[in-house]
C-alpha cells in the first residue's frame, strides 16, 4: 500500500495542474497561481515521501515528469499567451496576432528540460538548469505582483517587450548548464545544508517583507547561492 502513497501524491499535483489550466482558460490567472503554489508543494511532497518510505520505482519517475509538464510545462506557457495578449490590449500595441503564442516557448523548453533530467546522471542530487518549479512560481508570481502592486510594477510587468524577453530569458535558463542546489535534506544538520538554510531563511524574510515580489528576487538569491555553492566546492 505505502508504495502508492508518492504516486498519489504526484496525481493530485497533476490535478491541480489541470485546474490551474481550467483556470487560465478563464482568464482567471489569480486562481491559477493558487493552483500551481499547491501542485509546487505536493510536487516537493512525493519525493520527500519516497525517500522516507523507501518507495522509488520508474512509473514513478516517469509519472512525476509527465504531472509536471502539466502543472509547470503548459500551463506557464499558457499563462504567459494570457499575459503577453492583455499587455498588447491594453497598451494599443500595433504586434502580429500570432505573438502572444510565443509564450508558449516556455512549455516547449519546459518538455526539454523534464526529457533531460530523466537521463542526466548528473542531477541526482543537484540541478543543472533551472528546474520547471522555478520557472513557473516566477511566471505564475506576475499576475500576482500586477493584483497587489505595491511598487508600481505593472507599467514595467505588463509591457509585451518585458514579458518576451523575460519568455526567452527563462526558455535558456531551463536547459542551460548551470549548475543549482537541491532543496533535499537528507539530515536537519547544519553541516552540509548551510545554503539551504539561507536560501530558505532569505526566502521567508523577503516573503514577509515585498509580498509577492519576493518571488523574482528570491530566485535570483537561489541562482546566485548555487554559484557560491559551487565555488565553494572547487
Amino acid at each position: 500500500m505505502k508504495k502508492h502513497i508518492p504516486n498519489f501524491i504526484t496525481c493530485l499535483n497533476l490535478l491541480c495542474g489541470c485546474l490551474a489550466l481550467v483556470s487560465v482558460f478563464q482568464q482567471d490567472l489569480i486562481a491559477a497561481a493558487g493552483w500551481i503554489v499547491a501542485a509546487a508543494a505536493l510536487d516537493f511532497m512525493d519525493g520527500m515521501v519516497a525517500r522516507v518510505l523507501n518507495t522509488y520505482s520508474e512509473i514513478g519517475k516517469q509519472l512525476d515528469s509527465l504531472a509536471d509538464m502539466v502543472s509547470f510545462g503548459v500551463v506557464p506557457g499558457a499563462a504567459m499567451v494570457q499575459m503577453i495578449s492583455q499587455a498588447i490590449d491594453t497598451g494599443g500595441y500595433d504586434l502580429p496576432a500570432f505573438l502572444p503564442y510565443a509564450g508558449f516557448l516556455i512549455t516547449i523548453f519546459s518538455c526539454i528540460r523534464l526529457a533531460k533530467f530523466n537521463i542526466d546522471t548528473r542531477q541526482i542530487s543537484s540541478f543543472i538548469g533551472v528546474p520547471t518549479p522555478a520557472c513557473t512560481l516566477f511566471i505564475m508570481s506576475l499576475p500576482l505582483i500586477l493584483a497587489y502592486d505595491d511598487f508600481g510594477l505593472t507599467p514595467i510587468i505588463l509591457n509585451p517587450f518585458v514579458l518576451l524577453g523575460i519568455t526567452v530569458l527563462f526558455s535558456y535558463l531551463l536547459i542551460a548548464e548551470l549548475p543549482l542546489f537541491a532543496l533535499k535534506f537528507k539530515n536537519m544538520a547544519w553541516k552540509g545544508n548551510e545554503v539551504r538554510f539561507i536560501f530558505m531563511g532569505l526566502s521567508i524574510l523577503f516573503l514577509a517583507i515585498l509580498n509577492f515580489t519576493a518571488v523574482p528576487l528570491n530566485l535570483a538569491i537561489y541562482i546566485i547561492l548555487s554559484f557560491f555553492n559551487k565555488s565553494s566546492s572547487l
